[in-house]
């Protein structure tokens, strides 16, 4: 697979597991010039987006070890900008899905919630 094939997969796997866990998936890939968000779902009231990462390999350490302090600022960014085109959220919180294919070739999903960078 691509990086972009897997990372496609990666983002409908997140979308399928937050469904099932009562999310419901507001926009996905929402962007604002050169910002992204992969997901943004709500559940309870909350706001959430979501960056997912997803690796075949970790050489270069797990998925979600790959989320920088500047990643962590322009999902800041980007979160503020849709929040102000969609005022009704005022309460959102950061989370994190981390989707790796082990050397038995089955995928893990780790969900982490509520980052603070």
């Amino acid at each position: 697979m691509s990086n972009k094939d897997t990372g496609f997969f990666g983002e409908n796997m997140a979308a399928d597991y937050l469904s099932n866990q009562g999310f419901e998936i507001l926009n996905r890939n929402w962007r604002y010039k050169h910002l992204e968000i992969d997901i943004i779902a709500s559940k309870n009231g909350l706001l959430h987006i979501v960056e997912v990462k997803t690796r075949s390999a970790i050489q270069f350490g797990y998925p979600e070890q790959s989320i920088h302090t500047i990643k962590m600022q322009f999902l800041k960014n980007a979160a503020a900008l849709f929040q102000y085109e969609n005022p009704q959220w005022q309460y959102l919180q950061f989370d994190v899905v981390s989707i790796f294919l082990n050397e038995n070739k089955q995928w893990e999903l780790l969900f982490i919630e509520d980052v603070y960078f």
